[in-house]
């Protein structure tokens, strides 16, 4: 093959088909939509129509030929094989025309066919619904039929279970919300297919690991709203119950179980408190935005404060408040006062100015006020209560071990938190062990 039969060769471009086709007419006008190559040059059949002028009309052409940010000039043209027949009109000088308000709606991903496609439900195969079977002679037609769960653990029977949640309330979404049961749940009377003891691993789970509603009705096969009913039920009953249990000791247990480290000038300790914050959703309302914004933490929180007798174990904790509140006034409204006497002394950080509220000593380190360097004494005595306050920042951590707490708390879950954020901290008296080894009792 010689070289200028090789230049032919490469001149020709297998794609564009329209140089070998035969021109049947003189205009040039072409079809705008994708996947469409229809000229009016090389077919005569076919009728080629202006953009309308209706702002609105043309935003529907441009939505159905799927060609966005596209600028549609006086050349700009659709041919008529995406249009019906019908809307196509003849007019008495032959000129092809359409109708008032058409719109294109054949086009290539279409199969040009406007007959729309079955949904997911309709297009997935189901296997037959099995027939009953038919009744006995002596079964009753009225009576209602049992439906039998699957046990896939014994335990679940168990009269432990069972017993404290005789009474449980539960949410529902009728419209009287709360419903009281006083009969023990059976398979027909249970709200839910799970069983309390599952009810109670999922609200633990929830905790613990933080998913989302969402995730965890996947993992337990129940609609995400159940979820949410089943969380909040459990979060009510388990703040009721174990808040029946009184974690404030008296002044002789806390000497009895009173750590050697806090002897001498610290032994009149009752209580060590400290503030925590949950990072929350910002609201929407500027007003609500001011009432929980921290300016520690720079951003919208709930604040708390938590109590620790000497030897570690947990013996207070106040509801959550805004994060704009100071830890004075978490103090004054949490409701502790009432519970300290004149020979009760508690331990607390620099911001709890709080002498005035409490009727006995307050252990704080010392203020550097306006002198250049604390004096000996401060820095000792700074030193100690560190070495002995730090603990009770060694619980709250070991409160937002549940990873719920290292997200940020949905606005969904507000009326809530409070319950849930108490029973965490009332769980870490049962987990886990003493919180300081050497203080082993």
């Amino acid at each position: 093959m010689s070289a200028a039969a090789v230049v032919r060769k490469k001149r020709y471009n297998v794609r564009d088909t329209s140089k070998f086709l035969k021109t049947v007419g003189g205009s040039k006008e072409h079809c705008c939509v994708p996947l469409c190559s229809a000229s009016s040059r090389y077919n005569t059949h076919l009728s080629f129509h202006h953009f309308p002028k209706d702002t609105n009309l043309r935003a529907q052409w441009l939505h159905k030929i799927r060609r966005a940010r596209f600028s549609v000039t006086t050349h700009t043209k659709v041919c008529s094989r995406h249009f019906h027949v019908k809307e196509i009109h003849t007019t008495a000088k032959g000129r092809r025309v359409l109708a008032v308000g058409s719109v294109p709606s054949l086009f290539e991903w279409n199969n040009y066919t406007t007959a729309s496609r079955a949904g997911v439900w309709e297009r997935r195969s189901r296997p037959p619904s099995p027939e009953p079977d038919p009744p006995g002679p002596d079964e009753d037609l009225e009576q209602p039929v049992m439906v039998p769960m699957v046990m896939d653990h014994d335990y679940g029977a168990s009269r432990t279970i069972e017993a404290p949640t005789a009474k449980i309330v539960r949410v529902t979404r009728a419209k009287n919300t709360y419903a009281t049961t006083t009969t023990i749940e059976s398979l027909s009377t249970r709200p839910t297919k799970l069983l309390p003891i599952d009810e109670f691993f999922l609200f633990l789970t929830y905790l613990s690991t933080g998913c989302t509603q969402r995730e965890l009705g996947h993992r337990f096969n129940i609609h995400r709203a159940t979820v949410s009913r089943i969380i909040v039920t459990w979060a009510n009953f388990l703040y009721s119950l174990l808040g029946s249990v009184c974690i404030w000791m008296s002044p002789a247990a806390v000497k009895a179980s009173l750590p050697p480290d806090f002897n001498g000038s610290y032994s009149d300790t009752q209580v060590v408190l400290d503030c925590t914050e949950l990072r929350c959703q910002t609201p929407s309302s500027l007003l609500l935005q001011s009432e929980v914004f921290s300016n520690y933490k720079s951003h919208c929180t709930f604040k708390a404060m938590v109590g620790m007798s000497p030897h570690g174990a947990l013996t207070f904790v106040s509801a959550l408040f805004e994060g704009s509140m100071s830890d004075r006034e978490v103090f004054r409204q949490s409701g502790i006062t009432s519970l300290l006497t004149p020979d009760m002394a508690i331990m607390v950080d620099k911001g709890f100015l709080v002498d005035d509220l409490v009727p006995g000593p307050v252990h704080r380190p010392a203020f550097l006020s306006k002198r250049a360097q604390m004096s000996e004494v401060d820095v000792l005595k700074t030193q100690s209560i560190a070495r002995l306050r730090v603990h009770v920042e060694r619980l709250i951590r070991r409160v937002k071990e549940n990873k719920l707490f290292d997200t940020t708390i949905p606005l969904s879950i507000a009326g809530s938190i409070n319950q849930i954020f108490t029973v965490a901290c009332l769980l870490s008296n049962y987990q886990n062990g003493p919180l300081v080894k050497k203080w082993r009792l």
